[in-house]
């Protein structure tokens, strides 16, 4: 069981440094446009890049199917599979990236129908946005090559690209913005080159590292009928369970925005605590996809059920770490996000829940990371489905009377029953099949 412990931390430590950088692209471009604009400005690329990360999360199917069908492929020591599976993957990226271009206007304007920016911010955030719309087919082609490479047991790629990604988005955000005097566009300018320079260093990888796979292509018979089935079956799947995630999250936030201000302000601030633990937890999840899809590829059974009760025990302890850092530290961490002492006070009462949120959500994340390495997505799907109905429903009984707590129950209800569910599906329907 000690190797599996290694091969874990040697695939989940990669991806949660891979994790910490992707919020830092969001964060750069604040922080300059903080330096040469207003609130206005700030308010702009908050929600420019809120209208990517929305769309890019939906699309996530990308990475999340690409790397389950290629580590099962490279388990089953099937090279001809492998690269097969990464022609589908890019030609789909490849296909929603210039449709996202081609359909930018529906995309900025049923964004902007959701978010209800006023008129100054949507304006400005319109001129961020119609800059780095041209970088959608580089970041689906990145989802993609992402996917493949945790496939192919491979996290610190990814991570070696997001990290130097970054650094060219500082590098040129500063050049454009304070030497050139660009301003707002500046600030897209240069998120634009730092994503089509992390594809460019991706696909240099590749061909560094895996260049003997290209022998392995065989574009004939890509889209053969079996493949094109289970392609698009196991993608759809998680694509409408994404789809249930994204109707929560937004709802969550919508819903903190309807009692004021100042409720907002407190929810944003403790889903901070979820956000930190979701960034680690992320990373024993790819691992899962990694080493799950291997073992299920081999038809390795023994291997899988050791490896899955390993991961199990990474979860449970990184659970415990978050939880007691967050009971102990928990406000005083408010404290270093905010200097509004009515913020962080009005906060104390909703504690208890962000201390929960790693207790109610660990089944979820290393389930999740197992599921779609075995590709067995239809499981993912009825978990998050049924679920979100879950969440609603508690939402709706439980909110009139207690208010906020009763949004926050609702999350941690939604949170557990996915794991729950999926401990069963595993039990009564992958097991026996394996």
């Amino acid at each position: 069981m000690s190797s599996h412990y290694h091969d874990i931390l040697r695939l989940a430590v990669p991806s949660i440094l891979s994790n910490v950088t992707v919020p830092l692209l969001g964060l750069v471009d604040i922080a300059i446009v903080g330096h040469i604009g207003d609130a206005v400005s700030i308010g702009a690329i908050a929600v420019g890049s809120m209208v990517f990360n929305v769309t890019y999360w939906i699309f996530g199917f990308l990475r999340m199917g690409t790397s389950g069908m290629t580590s099962q492929a490279l388990g089953a020591r099937q090279p001809e599979e492998v690269m097969r599976v990464w022609g589908r993957s890019i030609s789909v990226a490849l296909f929603i990236g210039v449709l996202l271009f081609l359909g930018q206007w529906l995309v900025w304007h049923g964004a902007i129908a959701v978010i209800g920016a006023e008129a100054g911010v949507s304006n400005m955030a319109h001129r961020y946005f119609r800059i780095c719309i041209w970088g959608a087919p580089a970041m689906m082609l990145l989802t993609a090559q992402s996917g493949w490479f945790i496939g192919m047991q491979n996290t610190r790629s990814p991570m070696t690209v997001a990290i130097l990604q970054n650094i060219v988005n500082i590098v040129l955000s500063f050049l454009f913005v304070f030497v050139i005097g660009m301003g707002i566009e500046g600030v897209a300018l240069g998120t634009l080159s730092a994503q089509w320079c992390g594809l460019f260093i991706s696909l240099s990888i590749m061909h560094h590292y895996y260049g003997r796979w290209r022998m392995h292509l065989r574009w004939r018979g890509l889209w053969a009928d079996g493949a094109i089935g289970r392609f698009f079956r196991v993608n759809s799947d998680i694509f409408l369970r994404t789809l249930c995630l994204v109707a929560v999250n937004l709802f969550f936030l919508t819903a903190g925005a309807r009692q004021g201000a100042l409720l907002l302000a407190v929810n944003t601030l403790l889903m901070q605590l979820f956000m930190l633990y979701s960034y680690v937890m992320d990373g024993f999840a790819y691992a899962g996809e990694a080493l799950a899809g291997r073992y299920a590829g081999a038809v390795n059974v023994l291997a899988l059920r050791t490896m899955t009760r390993s991961l199990m025990l990474c979860g449970v302890a990184v659970t415990v770490l978050f939880t007691a850092v967050y009971v102990v530290g928990g406000e005083s961490f408010l404290g270093l996000l905010t200097s509004d002492d009515m913020v962080v006070h009005r906060a104390s009462p909703y504690l208890l829940w962000a201390w929960l949120v790693p207790v109610c959500g660990m089944l979820a994340f290393v389930w999740d990371g197992i599921f779609i390495g075995m590709t067995a997505t239809r499981g993912m799907l009825w978990s998050s489905a049924i679920a979100t109905v879950l969440f609603f429903s508690c939402y709706l009984c439980l909110t009139p009377s207690h208010g906020n707590h009763g949004l926050w129950i609702s999350l941690l209800l939604y949170l557990a029953a996915r794991g729950v569910i999926q401990t069963f599906w595993w039990k009564w329907r992958l097991v026996k099949k394996t």
